[in-house]
Parts: structure tokens; C-alpha cells; sequence
């Protein structure tokens, strides 16, 4: 039975369990397995559940907060009553509006009733530092917004799950479908997804999850220097999405400025020669946690990315950061992304984008 926690927020470039299960099976490894773009923690996640040491950071807050809140999980018990003790602080606060210039979208986005616990879930919860209080963030980033005519399980108007569209558009869109906000109690909401994700019991294993920039994993986890052996990672893909514009309003329920506005500063990269010094510079980061003899398979992709010329470039990236001789275990496999559910309420085309898949072993 697929773990429940897998699902608990959409996320992009997600490879699935299976992806991470098949490779940990092949490898001939036991130690620390370690994903420096740990996005929603699949890799990570799913090796705690198999019996793995597993490690992981990501720059992104959203991915933070939903990777550390399955791989570090609270029990039942302490989330119920988390939910508790701040149902009723909510019935009894003045929630101050942080809304910015996006006013509009807000109104039309929530029913007052479910913005005001929204906002209050906002301001409350201290994500970053309570195992508790990221686990309750988690679910509401996963229930945030969504196809709401469809589940009663979203705080929003009808949106894609996986990512928040622009506040504009969103307007535009709900104004020419005439979608009002639904009025969802998002207490109940979390408890009863607490419910759902918790029929399947954490894993026994803890994980660690840092919000930071792979390139600094050395100092970051000075702990596993030597005991990764695995590697199991998916890079963000080369000119595909901007990963803070997209998941604005989940950024804004973490505490950030609400704006569906992102300089281009957000960690993406637009020409194969600067991706692969970002690249080199990450594999860099995770040279002294490596052990002597590592395996490390990588999901790539790009809209413009080949499979020979992804596969060139990965061999001499690694190299260059890692300065060790790497292998190629296989030929690699290379397969087109599914269509979107993004890309199906925002009608647009299906993107370009090729993934890669290859397993390098990494020798001393």
C-alpha cells in the first residue's frame, strides 16, 4: 500500500516512490541516502520507509516544510491536539490582513470565514521550528488552494493543485466562470486529513531536512561526512519554471510578502553553461559527505536538453565537483512528462520538457 503521507502537497518535477525504491534495491549500498533537491521528499522519504538512513535540503521553503513534516513527523495524537489548542486561540484573535496589493484576489480566493483561519494558521504556526506546527503547515499548504468543485477537502476557489496561478489570471478566470469561494471550515479540513494521511503509521526512521542551498551540504551536514552512499536526486530541469513564482501563495502562507512576482533570482537557469557550473557547484557541496564508493542517480530535464547531451554533461559535472572518476552504469532512459494538471485549467499547451534518468557509480 502506497504511504499516505506521499500525497500530503503536490509538487513539480516529482519522480514517484517506485523510482526510488527500484534504484535503492539495485544499489549494493547501506549507508545515508541524501537528495540535495529534495523537493517534495520522495527520495528521501521513501527511504526511511524502507529502512534507510536519508538526509535531504532544499532552498525552497515550501519544499522544506513538506519534506520535513513527513520525514520528521509528529504522532497522531500531538497534531490533534495541536489542532485543538489552535481552533480555539483562532475563535478568540483579531486576525490583522496581510493581503498587500492583491485584495481582490483574496476576496475571491477564500470565503471570509475560511480566510480569517487561513490567516490566522499563518501568523500561528512556527513551521520552522516545531516538528508539530510543520506538519499542520504541510497539510494546509497541501489543502491551500485546489480543484475545489470537485474535493471538499481545498480552502480555495477552484485553482490547479499543483501550482498557484497568477493573481490576475485567477480573478479573470473566476469572474468569466462565475466561481464564488467555497465555504470550508478548515479546521475540520486538517482534522480530517489528519485522519487519511495517518492510516498508514510514519516510519520508525527519522529524517533530516534542512532548508538551505545544496552547495553548502558540507558544512550544513558535517555529521554524515563519509556515510552517504546513495544519491538520489532530481536537479531543478534547465529553462522549465520559475519554482517561487509558481508556488507564490504557498510562499505567502509561510510568512512571505504576498506577491505573484518573481525576479528570475528564484534558483533558475536559462543557458547550459551556467546550469552546469550551478551543477558542479552542487555536486562540490556533497564531496566530503560522499563515501568512499557512492551510486548516484539523477532524474534531469530541460526543454531543450537532449539525452547525450545531458548525460556529457552530468559525467563531467560530477567529475568536476566531486573530483572522483565516475561510471556510467547504463545507457540512461529518457521519457516526456505526463500533461499537467496546471497546464489543464490554464488550457496551455503541453511543455517540451524531456527528463533523463541516469546512474553513475562514483569510485575513491
Amino acid at each position: 500500500m502506497r504511504h499516505r503521507f506521499h500525497s500530503i502537497c503536490p509538487y513539480f518535477a516529482m519522480f514517484p516512490e517506485t523510482f526510488v525504491e527500484k534504484h535503492l534495491a539495485a544499489s549494493r549500498f547501506n549507508g545515508v541516502v541524501y537528495d540535495p533537491f529534495c523537493g517534495r521528499g520522495t527520495a528521501v522519504f521513501e527511504s526511511l520507509v524502507r529502512g534507510r538512513s536519508a538526509a535531504g535540503c532544499d532552498i525552497h521553503p515550501v519544499a522544506a516544510c513538506v519534506t520535513g513534516a513527513k520525514c520528521d513527523s509528529p504522532t497522531w495524537l500531538e497534531v490533534i491536539h495541536r489542532l485543538s489548542e489552535l481552533e480555539a486561540e483562532c475563535l478568540e484573535s483579531q486576525v490583522t490582513p496581510d493581503q498587500g496589493e492583491l485584495g481582490e484576489f483574496f476576496s475571491l480566493c477564500f470565503a471570509p470565514d475560511t480566510l480569517r483561519q487561513v490567516e490566522f494558521l499563518r501568523d500561528a504556526l512556527d513551521w520552522q521550528s516545531d516538528r508539530t506546527d510543520r506538519f499542520v503547515a504541510a497539510l494546509c499548504l497541501g489543502a491551500l488552494h485546489g480543484e475545489s468543485h470537485r474535493s471538499p477537502n481545498y480552502f480555495s476557489n477552484r485553482m490547479p493543485r499543483t501550482i498557484s496561478t497568477k493573481a490576475a489570471y485567477s480573478v479573470r478566470w473566476w469572474r468569466r466562470h462565475n466561481c464564488e469561494p467555497p465555504e470550508r471550515d478548515v479546521f475540520s479540513i486538517l482534522r480530517h486529513m489528519t485522519g487519511y494521511r495517518y492510516r498508514t503509521p510514519p516510519p520508525a526512521m527519522r529524517g533530516e531536512v534542512v532548508l538551505g542551498d545544496a552547495r553548502d551540504a558540507a558544512s550544513t551536514f558535517r555529521h554524515l561526512r563519509g556515510k552517504v552512499t546513495d544519491v538520489i536526486t532530481s536537479p531543478p530541469y534547465l529553462d522549465t519554471t520559475n519554482y517561487r513564482e509558481d508556488q507564490w501563495l504557498r510562499l505567502w502562507f509561510l510568512g512571505e510578502k504576498a506577491t505573484d512576482r518573481q525576479a528570475r533570482g528564484d534558483g533558475r537557469h536559462y543557458h547550459l553553461d551556467s546550469y552546469c557550473t550551478f551543477l558542479i557547484e552542487a555536486w562540490a557541496g556533497m564531496r566530503q559527505l560522499l563515501d568512499g564508493a557512492a551510486r548516484i542517480v539523477i532524474r534531469i530535464g530541460g526543454r531543450r536538453l537532449g539525452k547525450s547531451e545531458a548525460m556529457d554533461m552530468l559525467r563531467e559535472s560530477l567529475e568536476a565537483g566531486l573530483g572522483r572518476s565516475t561510471r556510467l552504469m547504463d545507457g540512461g532512459v529518457s521519457s516526456r512528462p505526463k500533461r499537467s494538471q496546471a497546464n489543464a485549467f490554464r488550457g496551455a499547451r503541453p511543455s517540451p520538457t524531456m527528463e533523463h534518468d541516469f546512474c553513475f557509480l562514483v569510485g575513491a
